[in-house]
């Protein structure tokens, strides 16, 4: 039985030191945490984007994707955060367009001390 499916956005942040190993790190334990709690298939994905505070030079959040061996046929783009007075700095923000079945849940995910941006997401 087929079941339908209709486009979401999933969001997430993780915050890392500023070393093209760490970044490779945790950009791929957000990636396998959003895709672990949404029971998220990479063939459902549409298009990812990742912003980056400007302290973050040392590798390029897609990039860090696709070197853990990910995402290799999909639409990826990074950006430079907007500067904000007090925003929370050595983060990268990620959001997933993508397909889940009908009347599903988003669970948006964020770690490694980017919980701090979305208290009301944590469980």
């Amino acid at each position: 039985m087929s079941r339908e499916k209709r486009l979401f956005a999933l969001r997430g942040a993780t915050q890392c030191v500023n070393q093209g190993d760490d970044i490779v790190a945790q950009v791929g334990a957000l990636y396998e945490g959003l895709l672990s709690e949404n029971k998220l298939q990479e063939q459902d994905i549409v298009s990812i984007i990742f912003s980056v505070t400007p302290d973050l030079d040392a590798k390029n959040p897609a990039a860090a994707l696709r070197q853990g061996g990910r995402a290799g046929d999909l639409a990826l783009f990074a950006l430079q955060e907007a500067a904000a007075l007090n925003s929370l700095e050595r983060t990268i923000r990620v959001m997933i367009h993508c397909y889940l079945d009908e009347g599903s849940t988003p669970r948006h995910v964020y770690r490694n001390g980017a919980e701090a941006l979305r208290p009301d997401r944590i469980k």
